[in-house]
């Protein structure tokens, strides 16, 4: 890959919401393992590999993550906040993706690194997979409400595990053409 090509994905990857996504299209098992693989590859210092995934691929596991997030809507929205209409909507992406990943946070206490070197590794394996679905056409994104924060005891989390968000996965008819939005990295930026 050159150094355009590989800036041209960089630039070209996006956040791609469900409302975009194409219900019912399956992800292919083969593209997650991909998708997965790629995202072993990132950096980790010490090489404590500290990311785990947990795969909602078939629909029955989707739906059980579906369930999941509206029950906590119902559980943990105050009854004067409560709507019917927003625990379904809670529960409605799961459904629509092709697949959902749990993100992980698996520390190596023995390592003895600061916590967002661990972080950070996790955050750039999630990277690897959203510029491989940018390069074979999914849409995907990073979601971290509060009840992905709170889902160790649903996702059967380790002792020292953080759940760090859910990444959504599915064919999608988003337009091509909507621009990403970068500030100017001279605003950013200073030469020493």
């Amino acid at each position: 890959m050159t150094l355009s090509e590989i800036s041209t994905l960089i630039k070209q990857r996006r956040a791609v919401f469900p409302k975009f996504y194409l219900p019912g299209q399956p992800v292919d098992r083969a593209v997650l393992e991909q998708l997965l693989e790629n995202a072993n590859w990132a950096p980790t210092h010490k090489r404590t590999e500290p990311w785990r995934f947990k795969v909602f691929h078939s629909a029955e596991s989707r739906q059980k993550l579906s369930d999941y997030l509206s029950e906590y809507y119902r559980k943990n929205t105050p009854a004067d906040q409560f709507s019917e209409e927003k625990m379904k909507g809670a529960g409605a992406n799961p459904l629509r993706a092709g697949a959902v990943i749990a993100i992980v946070l698996h520390p190596d206490p023995a390592a003895n690194l600061p916590e967002f070197e661990e972080i950070a590794s996790v955050a750039m394996a999630v990277q690897n997979m959203w510029l491989t679905c940018a390069a074979i056409g999914l849409g995907s994104y990073w979601s971290t409400p509060k009840s992905a924060l709170e889902s160790g005891e649903f996702l059967q989390l380790e002792a020292g595990e953080r759940c760090l968000g859910f990444f959504y996965v599915a064919a999608h008819e988003m337009p091509a053409e909507i621009p990403g939005q970068r500030g100017s990295i001279a605003d950013k930026t200073t030469w020493v």
